[in-house]
Formats: structure tokens, C-alpha cells, sequence
């Protein structure tokens, strides 16, 4: 930790210190992703333990370079409006789940690919920082984690893996010991991933899209120093979804009456469509610019 500028983690900070690699290896690429990764740390740091000196000390550090990053990011709507900053988190949190689970359905079983559902998993946990997670973020996490624990233990012990959320069921017990790996990239500042900070719970129900949603060109870039070279990800032509006719000609009545809240959630599916196009991801923009304009005309979801 000391490289990120900060003095040496305390043993008690133990469980943010993915978090903080998370936001080191992801500062030149993704400093937005970086600031609330390092945010998360912070939080979670004050309630494990605020009062020993040394912890205190970490954590005006890791303040301090909060703020530092805050006011040179200062003009980045991501950082100023917490619900930009929010759909720009989950989107890149997808990415990467989507570019992992095409990985495994598509049965290339790689380092590359279980580190990015760990990573994954680890940004829908800073997606804490906005408020409760949804039914579906928590779903995604659960799998993710299940995931990259399953496919790291079966190439660990030469087994082949299998794909899809088959076989989850029995495969790991609550009690279950797994053991910790060594780091993916060996050599390099990525994450260490640890599958003894994996839940081991049988995961039985649950509901994880297709493989068919995950967008064709995704992820832009994959994490570095992990010897997958961009061609190995070529862009194919995305399947966009099927508007919906009844909204082309749209004629509200004026007798719709929409709450504060239906104003808060048309914006918030806008935002999620202006940060699923800085992925080109077509798909999602267009199924949210769709929900907020079918919540605006009728005032249902």
C-alpha cells in the first residue's frame, strides 16, 4: 500500500485492502471507478476501527487522497452527482462481469477471466456507497464470487470447470475451507485474489441472465498485465432490443401525474443510457431510454 502513497495498511484493515488494489490498478484507466473504490475503503475503514492510532493515521491518508482526487476530478459529473457516479460504477462493474461470464459460457477458462468476476464483485460492494443494492446487483455479486472461487479451485486441482451456472448446486457448503491462492499476475499491482474471502454458501436460485445479454465488444479494454491482447476481443454487431411501436408517437394527455419519485427514476434511466453509450452498449441505453420515456408518458414502469 505504501506505493499508493499511503502508509503501511493496518492489520485491521485487512478486508479493504482488495479495494484499495482495486483502485490502484484502476487510477490512469478509470479514475472515477478508482475515487469510490478508495471511498469504500474509507467508509468501511471508519467502522472497523477509528480510534487506534495507527488506523486513524491510514485513514486521514486515504482522506487526504480522497480529496486530492475529488478536486482534480472536480468538473466530472460522476464525481459531483452521486446518481451519475452511481450508473458509472454499476456499468463498469457489468462490464466486467458480462466479459467474464462470456468467457466461462463460451468455456475459456483463464486467470484473466476469474479475476474479473472477482472484480466484479468487489464494485457492486462499492456500489454500497450510493444506497441498498438491488435484487439484481446482489444476484450478480453472489454468482461472481461463486464463480471465480469454482473455476479457480477446479484449475488449481486440474479439473475442467463447468460452464454456466451449471452445476452450482452442492458444489461448496457454508463450513467449507478454501484455500488462498497466490496473486493472478504475479510480478504486477493487481489484486490478489483470495478465494478464502469468498462466500462458500450453496447458491442454488440464483436467476442469472443468458449469455446472450452480454454486449459482443464488451469489455473496451481488459484489465492490463494480464497477457490477453486486444485482438483476443473483437467487436461483433450487438443485438439491439425491439422498441416498442406504441412509443414512436407518444401523446401525453395531461392527465398523468408523476411524483417526485417517477422524476427521479426517469432520470436515473437516463443517466444508466448515458453511461452504458461511453461502453457502446447499445443494448442497455436503449432499454433504459425506453423506461424512462414509457414512466414519463404513463406514469407506469
Amino acid at each position: 500500500m505504501a506505493a499508493s502513497g499511503l502508509p503501511p495498511l493496518p492489520p485491521q484493515f485487512k478486508p479493504i485492502q482488495h479495494f484499495l488494489r482495486t483502485a490502484q490498478e484502476l487510477d490512469k484507466r478509470e479514475p472515477v471507478v478508482a475515487y469510490y473504490c478508495r471511498l469504500y475503503a474509507m467508509q468501511t475503514g471508519m467502522k472497523i476501527d477509528s480510534k487506534n492510532p495507527e488506523c486513524r493515521k491510514f485513514l486521514c491518508k486515504l482522506m487526504d487522497q480522497l480529496e486530492a482526487t475529488k478536486k482534480q476530478l472536480g468538473d466530472n459529473e460522476a464525481i459531483t452527482q452521486e446518481i451519475v457516479g452511481c450508473a458509472h460504477v454499476e456499468n463498469y462493474a457489468l462490464k466486467m462481469f458480462l466479459y467474464a461470464d462470456n468467457e466461462d459460457r463460451a468455456g475459456q477458462f483463464h486467470k484473466n477471466m476469474i479475476k474479473s468476476f472477482y472484480t466484479a464483485s468487489l464494485l457492486i460492494d462499492v456500489l454500497t456507497v450510493f444506497g441498498e443494492l438491488t435484487d439484481e446487483n446482489v444476484q450478480h455479486r453472489k454468482y461472481a464470487r461463486w464463480k471465480a472461487a469454482y473455476i479457480h479451485n477446479c484449475l488449481k486441482n486440474g479439473e475442467t470447470p463447468q460452464s454456466g451456472p451449471t452445476g452450482m448446486e452442492g458444489e461448496y457448503d457454508e463450513n467449507e475451507e478454501v484455500g488462498s491462492p497466490a496473486p493472478l499476475n504475479p510480478g504486477s499491482h493487481s489484486p490478489a485474489f483470495e478465494s478464502s474471502d469468498v462466500p462458500t454458501s450453496n447458491y442454488t436460485g440464483i436467476q442469472i441472465p443468458p449469455g446472450a445479454h452480454a454486449p459482443a465488444n464488451t469489455p473496451a479494454e481488459v484489465p492490463h498485465s494480464t497477457g490477453v491482447t486486444s485482438s483476443t476481443i473483437q467487436p461483433t454487431p450487438q443485438n439491439i432490443p425491439i422498441v416498442d411501436p406504441s412509443l414512436y408517437n407518444v401523446q401525453p394527455t395531461g392527465e398523468i401525474h408523476l411524483s417526485p419519485e417517477d422524476f427521479a427514476k426517469a432520470q436515473k434511466y437516463c443517466k444508466y443510457a448515458g453511461s452504458a453509450l461511453q461502453y457502446e452498449d447499445v443494448s442497455t441505453a436503449v432499454q433504459n431510454l425506453q423506461k424512462a420515456l414509457k414512466l414519463l408518458t404513463t406514469g407506469r414502469e
